[in-house]
């Protein structure tokens, strides 16, 4: 049965949050424009980051510096994860925040960070025992003081995203990846190896943190630990999802660095991150967006269900061709960006590339579950996710790297079967509007893939392609893809225009005179 029609959540304001005292300087915005704002970051933030990870694996870094500081950074996040015990979410989950509210959060947040930072450091001399290498050490400790200063950024960040000030994020985050990126770059070329990777690491922590309290001064002093039975109850629960959820993403690099020497975990762990980048770029800027906008709509007592196929809409609209495209693509990509030694990459780039097709198909599922309270039956479900991911992966390592990838592909067969009634119940949608999406999304798809099969079949076989044929059947293949979700008549099609002409705007909008103004007030 089709759900009645609902406003587009796009085209209805967000309600500022009620915290007194505190300066207006972020104004409330919009859910397009603010995702207009995270793009516009992502982008640039990508740009940044892309480039340098190119030119320090082209030049500087072989796949085995890689490959030990992919361990290292693994072993931190799986430890790290909580490091901001789930406030972001908590705070834009409620329905009124107060200053004694920030204060609390903020002071759990510190205490947190500070206790990881210790574990982390901790493990640091036994990891480099377990996995026979020394260098391990000192890249986790420069990484577990990086922890030190994630609180600085932490609530800052929080508040903007509960106003829906997503230009306060695009300011942190370019920030900190210029800085990461020309440290890591300056150290890389100067010969330092793994080690110029956890210096940079630690610097994007200080420059978030510095550029957070900047727009929005929230430090986490003095402390007050009065009333925080709701916080760690809330955060406990929010904690405990996250923790199971990152297991299974931030082990791969970890299992394969237990069973494969250190030059497969570098080309293994290079081929997951420029998956995650190109991921990123395409539409990992808009999720962030999404959880206040849908608390929103939760508060408002509306369904779910319209705002959702929308958002399945973009997701898949854009995410399917592009996380295709890049599986297809996949060897010349490495081959031109890279060089012939990191072409073992390739192959794991594809297949990840086709695990994220599936995995946007349901997108927010995690957030929603929150929202609804099925958090219970949600950490269930991340579980088994983490140790089927796990399990699979460990397998096929018996077959070298190709295996380790191939079991990516296995494992988004378990994904869909573990969360696809879930998200059902949570969000009730129209089956039949979300299939007819689908299918509109897939043909979109096949249509931006068509000139590079051609290209491939006529001309010239992928690992003699070059960057000019490239670069012009990715072209045509997005004029064609464009032309497809027109006359398919595509759900998304309005949004990605109306989103794209925000983007285009920001230099004009009101919101970029706003943060000017702030800055000018604060004297900065």
């Amino acid at each position: 049965m089709t759900a009645p029609a609902q406003p587009d959540p796009a085209d209805l304001p967000v309600m500022p949050a009620d915290l007194p005292a505190m300066p207006a300087d972020l104004p409330v915005m919009d859910v397009r424009g603010a995702a207009a704002w995270a793009m516009a970051g992502q982008y640039l933030g990508f740009a940044v980051q892309f480039a340098s990870s190119v030119v320090i694996s082209r030049w500087f870094l072989s796949p085995a510096d890689l490959g030990l500081f992919s361990i290292a950074m693994a072993l931190a996040l799986v430890i790290a994860v909580i490091q901001d015990f789930g406030m972001a979410r908590h705070i834009a989950a409620l329905p009124r925040l107060l200053p004694e509210d920030l204060a609390r959060c903020a002071s759990v947040s510190l205490l947190f960070a500070t206790a990881l930072a210790g574990l982390i450091a901790a493990s640091a001399f036994p990891a480099a025992r377990f996995y026979h290498l020394p260098g391990l050490a000192p890249i986790l400790l420069i990484i577990a003081g990086s922890y030190l200063f994630s609180p600085l950024a932490v609530m800052p960040l929080a508040v903007m995203s509960r106003t829906m000030g997503f230009h306060g994020h695009f300011m942190v985050n370019l920030g900190g990846a210029v800085v990461q990126g020309a440290v890591a770059v300056g150290l890389a070329a100067m010969g330092w190896g793994g080690l110029s990777l956890a210096w940079a690491t630690l610097a994007a922590a200080v420059a978030r943190g510095v550029i957070a309290q900047m727009l929005r001064p929230t430090l986490p002093w003095p402390l007050r630990f009065d009333g925080l039975a709701p916080i760690l109850g809330s955060g406990s629960r929010l904690s405990l999802i996250t923790v199971v959820g990152a297991l299974g993403s931030r082990m791969p690099d970890m299992v394969v660095g237990r069973f494969l020497p250190l030059r497969a975990v570098g080309l293994f762990s290079r081929g997951v991150g420029l998956s995650d980048q190109f991921r990123m770029l395409i539409a990992g800027a808009i999720g962030q967006v999404f959880f206040p906008a849908f608390a929103r709509i939760r508060d408002r007592g509306e369904p779910l269900g319209p705002a959702y196929l929308r958002v399945v809409a973009g997701y898949t609209a854009v995410l399917w061709p592009g996380m295709a495209g890049l599986a297809l693509a996949a060897r010349p990509i490495v081959r031109l960006l890279y060089g012939p030694a990191w072409a073992g990459a390739a192959p794991v780039l594809g297949m990840v590339a086709l695990l994220e097709v599936v995995l946007c198909a349901l997108p927010l599922h995690c957030d929603l579950p929150v929202l609804t309270g099925r958090a219970g039956r949600l950490v269930v479900r991340n579980v088994i996710d983490t140790f089927a991911s796990v399990t699979l992966l460990a397998a096929g390592c018996r077959w070298g790297l190709t295996g380790a990838a191939a079991s990516r592909l296995v494992y988004a067969l378990v994904w869909v079967l573990l969360y696809a009634r879930l998200m059902d119940e949570v969000v009730r949608f129209d089956r039949r509007a979300l299939f007819a999406i689908y299918a509109k999304s897939a043909g979109a798809t096949l249509a931006a893939l068509l000139p590079l099969a051609l290209v491939y079949g006529l001309w010239a076989s992928p690992d003699a392609l070059g960057a000019p044929m490239l670069a012009a059947a990715t072209g045509l293949g997005g004029i064609l893809w464009l032309i497809a979700l027109r006359m398919t008549r595509h759900p998304a099609f309005a949004d990605i225009l109306g989103l794209a002409q925000n983007v285009i705007a920001l230099p004009r909008s009101r919101a970029s005179k706003a943060l000017a103004d702030s800055l000018h007030r604060h004297g900065r």
